[in-house]
């Protein structure tokens, strides 16, 4: 393994100082020590990660330094657009060093969304025509070479960082004033919801909870889609199917899926029936991979909503302010509701036990029952 510190300041001595990117479990450490040891402005925690690749851009452009990207492979299909038409050789020659969580790498074993992307993490480097490196304990020589490599081509390279590559750094996670954690805030939703509503959640626990909480209830799946990948869509997810259904369909999105990919609620106001129904857990963080802070307990989501075109947005932060807002949620047409919690879950919190396509097939066949 790589010490994380070392490695960090190593970095530091190639004149790397500037970054940006969306936290990833297999850079968690590494993100820790680049949060503790960087000043604020120079290490950036993006929307997403096409953010990042123009973020690092603007450096480049008004320093001539090299910016680096952290992000998981999940995260390539964000950072395509702005690789290709703005850092390509072809267009602005514009070098920065991608640091990329190999999940899914073949022959290890992860969790099913991230299996095809690792299958095809090489490849679509290769087909953008960006080399990859795999980073190994020879870290020096590795970040040499992309070093030199960016000075000789001007071009984006990409660090490949596999499972377990870092040690353990920890810095104190970041706390909030409150006191509902997310599965309390899943069930206290679930206990005010019928049989016929249908919920669409989010990646990481949020899904993995609401999985648990149905177990331990004796309750089914088949009212359930959950959202294991594609960060930041699941409110478009819900919105399609509250357009053709008379169901209501709840969100359960989180404040990392929702920054992600913000641009979706300037439309879903515009088409969105009285059926879709949306609900933002906020902790603050991406917990799921390491409790990097996001910029939410920032946001006036009462009046961003609002501005939106959301008709009423309600703020819980106890099981008794929840259970008050979803009787309104019930009753009237595009209506939000912002729960605050904080950070955490059970150490022995499990994975759902279906697959994806067991869980599609489930709900699609409660849709077709009615």
């Amino acid at each position: 393994m790589i010490e994380t510190k070392a490695f960090y300041d190593y970095l530091k001595t190639k004149n790397f100082n500037f970054f940006a990117g969306v936290p990833d479990s297999l850079l968690k450490d590494l993100c820790a020590c680049i949060k503790d040891n960087t000043k604020k402005e120079q290490n950036i925690i993006t929307a997403n990660e096409g953010n990042a690749i123009a973020l690092a851009a603007g450096y480049y452009l008004a320093t001539e330094k090299y910016g680096i990207v952290y992000m998981q492979n999940s995260g390539i299909g964000n950072a395509v657009n702005p690789l290709l038409s703005l850092a390509d050789e072809e267009v602005y020659q514009i070098p920065m060093l991608l640091i990329v969580g190999y999940r899914g790498e073949p022959n290890t074993k992860d969790e099913p969304q991230h299996v095809k992307q690792g299958k095809v993490t090489l490849d679509l480097f290769k087909a953008m025509q960006i080399e990859t490196v795999i980073l190994d304990e020879n870290y020096q020589e590795k970040i040499d070479y992309c070093y030199d490599y960016l000075e000789k081509n001007s071009k984006p390279i990409a660090l490949i960082v596999r499972k377990n590559t870092f040690t353990s750094y920890e810095i104190e996670k970041p706390k909030n004033e409150y006191t509902l954690t997310r599965e309390q805030a899943i069930n206290t939703i679930l206990d005010n919801l019928t049989d016929k509503d249908i919920i669409v959640s989010t990646t990481g626990k949020t899904s993995r909870e609401l999985f648990e909480l149905r177990e331990k209830k004796g309750q089914g799946h088949d009212n359930d889609f959950l959202t294991v990948g594609s960060m930041g869509h699941t409110s478009s997810i819900a919105l399609g199917i509250s357009l053709n259904t008379k169901k209501n369909v709840y969100c359960l999105d989180g404040d990392g899926s929702f920054l992600m990919h913000m641009g979706s609620f300037a439309i879903i106001p515009s088409v969105a029936k009285q059926n879709f129904k949306y609900i933002l857990i906020n902790n603050g963080a991406h917990e799921s991979v390491g409790s990097q802070p996001t910029v939410a307990f920032d946001i006036d989501f009462e009046k961003l909503l609002t501005a939106l075109g959301f008709k009423n947005v309600y703020i819980a932060k106890t099981t008794e302010e929840i259970t008050y807002a979803i009787d309104k949620l019930k009753k009237g047409e595009l209506q939000a509701l912002i729960i605050y919690t904080k950070l955490g879950s059970r150490k022995d919190l499990g994975r759902p036990t279906i697959s994806p396509i067991q869980n599609k097939q489930a709900l699609m066949q409660k849709m077709k029952r009615g």
